[in-house]
């Protein structure tokens, strides 16, 4: 059987920026994706700890160094600027192999950079 399993997680950054009129996504510092295993366009699911909202969209590399979580499209009716989000990535495994999986955990800091 192959299952579902946590890939990656970003946990506890803040949005940055919420842009409407745009055709949809979640930008992400590319530090920060890197960080967490994370390629551009790849599929994330994400978790609004203000407001209990998740949603599923996919990736934009962003500015290295910057911190940007930005809201791209119709999810940034979903985020303010300053909300929390965790975003996790997801993949498929043999159940042995998920059994022994480790996903990357990343926690950055206040302002959505990589601690040291």
């Amino acid at each position: 059987m192959i299952i579902e399993i946590l890939k990656s997680k970003i946990h506890c950054v803040k949005v940055t920026q919420a842009e409407l009129n745009y055709v949809g996504s979640i930008t992400i510092d590319e530090d920060l994706m890197d960080a967490a295993n994370l390629i551009a366009n790849e599929k994330v699911q994400v978790v609004n700890n203000n407001n209990g909202a998740r949603f599923e969209t996919y990736v934009i590399k962003g500015e290295r160094n910057t911190g940007t979580i930005c809201l791209n499209g119709s999810c940034a009716r979903l985020a303010q600027v300053g909300d929390v989000l965790i975003i996790m990535s997801f993949g498929a495994l043999p159940t042995e192999e998920a059994k022994k999986y480790q996903p990357v955990l990343v926690f950055p800091d206040h302002n959505n950079r990589l601690l040291k």
